[in-house]
């Protein structure tokens, strides 16, 4: 059967791939291998996340947390490898409830599609209302609501939620103009962070205080051998908080120019670069920092740039911090509606008729992405006199990412173990005799990262101490999680929409 195709917005061979899988082209196709790379990088934001959590992980374990940096690494890149292979094998938007689906048919795919759903809605959120630390800053006319800029305080949490939601409408109205616009939009912020990133990298190697060795040996008071293993484990946090969101490139598989073969090299080559990027930058930071203490723990990267640098650099690599937060955000916002498209258009959501509704002239799904970004307003509203259980939802969110990830990668490897084939058509990457032992580590370690950053850690989720519905709140919000999700499946489940997949296959094979 030969693909209907609009040459305007997608190649015959790209329409004819999209068909064979069970969809007629709709959204248009604008993206490039460098634009695809960016859609990848931009998630892992690594001039924002790194920035952010720089403090987090060197409080909860000293200096030596850089080591936590290659361990998640390993288990992210095997992961990686796992998503690459199959997002040139089923380039469809919404890639991991696709995946998922396919995998282990059309209840596990649901329960991954809502979790990606949730979490990334929460990190947008996240993600937006970080422009508080870093635009008063620059100039103190972006503090729109009293002069108290600290994003703890009631003016800078309200503050907060003004610019958080500004943010989040600009990047609803990029999404809606075009994917080729937006991609322009990411290309140009991706290219700014990454000269950002070489800026700090560059300046704080060369106002070190310390050798590399130096830098990264002590453990900060946290114990040695044996006894520093909590404290570790607790730092491997941050690296975890920051190495995911790779997969951002697939989900925007249906926008892509020859997806089957751009979208694995992209998440490939974006968490390569995050990771030697990110991993430059907390040595840099331990490098340079003035001393090695409560100053760090609590300034971070901030503090050792306004310390060694003069402050006309610092507010500029601030800016451009500005920017990254912003290119991050656009991404999220565009890989969540994806994914809310991809389900709403299998019929597996309320409404789905209308959220599935694509725009005839920009080829964008321009009602999910409005409806993404209202309900991550409605999550930054939260932040206005409960900033602890913000930044609680914002962690856990990760958890919540990482169990969807978990969602692929079992089936896959389920798949692997019995022998079974995952390829759709011809294979573009295959892991061949290495995708058992890759897959097996993505599954091991990526359950572990899990119950690491579920853990209920009173320095995580509760730092105060006054709260056990905070400390145990990850535990607490997944269970919530699977409670609405099944309640919301039974609603969902029997509708007509996209046949079974593993049904499909099976049928395929017969034939």
């Amino acid at each position: 059967m030969t693909a209907t195709f609009d040459p305007a917005i997608s190649s015959q061979e790209d329409a004819a791939t999209l068909e064979e899988l069970g969809y007629t082209q709709e959204l248009h196709r604008g993206i490039g291998g460098y634009a695809a790379f960016a859609a990848g990088f931009s998630f892992v934001s690594i001039l924002t996340t790194v920035f952010a959590f720089f403090p987090l992980g060197f409080a909860l374990g000293g200096p030596a947390f850089f080591f936590t940096w290659p361990i998640v690494f390993v288990c992210q890149f095997c992961v990686c490898l796992v998503f690459a292979e199959l997002s040139g094998k089923f380039p469809v938007a919404g890639a991991i409830y696709q995946w998922s689906r396919r995998l282990a048919g059309n209840a596990v795919g649901w329960f991954a599609g809502w979790f990606m759903l949730i979490g990334y809605i929460v990190s947008i959120a996240a993600l937006a209302i970080a422009m508080q630390t870093v635009l008063p800053p620059i100039w103190s006319g972006f503090q729109l609501v009293g002069t108290d800029m600290d994003p703890l305080s009631v003016d800078g949490a309200t503050n907060g939620i003004i610019l958080g939601a500004v943010t989040i409408v600009l990047c609803t109205v990029i999404s809606a103009a075009g994917v080729r616009f937006m991609a322009r939009i990411t290309v140009t912020g991706v290219t700014l962070e990454i000269i950002g990133v070489v800026l700090i990298i560059g300046a704080m190697f060369f106002t070190a205080e310390r050798n590399p060795v130096q830098a990264i040996s002590d453990t900060g008071g946290h114990g040695s051998g044996v006894h520093y293993l909590p404290a570790f484990l607790a730092s491997m946090l941050m690296a975890a908080y920051v190495m995911y969101g790779f997969d951002s490139a697939a989900e925007l598989s249906e926008e892509t120019k020859d997806p089957r073969r751009t979208a694995p090299k992209a998440i490939v080559n974006a968490l390569l670069v995050s990771f030697v990027g990110g991993g430059l930058m907390i040595l840099a930071a331990l490098m340079s920092a003035p001393e090695l203490g409560d100053d760090l723990a609590h300034g971070g990267m901030a503090w050792v740039i306004e310390s060694q640098l003069d402050a006309w650099l610092g507010k500029t690599l601030l800016g451009l911090v500005a920017v990254a937060i912003f290119s991050a955000t656009l991404a999220i916002q565009a890989s969540a509606s994806r994914v809310m498209f991809s389900m709403a258009r299998d019929n597996r959501l309320p409404f789905g008729k209308a959220l599935a509704r694509v725009n005839k002239r920009t080829g964008t799904p321009v009602i999910t992405g409005v409806a993404v970004s209202l309900l991550a307003i409605a999550v930054l509203l939260v932040n206005l006199g409960q900033s602890s259980v913000f930044a609680a939802i914002a962690s856990v969110s990760v958890v919540i990412v990482y169990l969807a990830y978990l969602m692929v990668t079992v089936p896959a490897l389920v798949h692997r173990l019995r022998g079974t084939s995952l390829s759709h058509g011809k294979p573009v990457m295959d892991l061949g005799r290495w995708g058992i032992p890759v897959n097996l580590v993505a599954v091991m370690m990526g359950g572990l990262l899990v119950i690491n950053i579920g853990w209920p850690r009173q320095e995580v989720y509760n730092p105060a101490g006054d709260s056990w519905f905070l400390q145990y709140f990850a535990v607490i919000f997944v269970a919530l999680t699977l409670v609405a999700g099944y309640a919301a499946y039974r609603v969902v489940k029997d509708r007509d929409g996209a046949p079974d997949p593993v049904d499909a296959l099976v049928a395929r094979k017969k034939r």
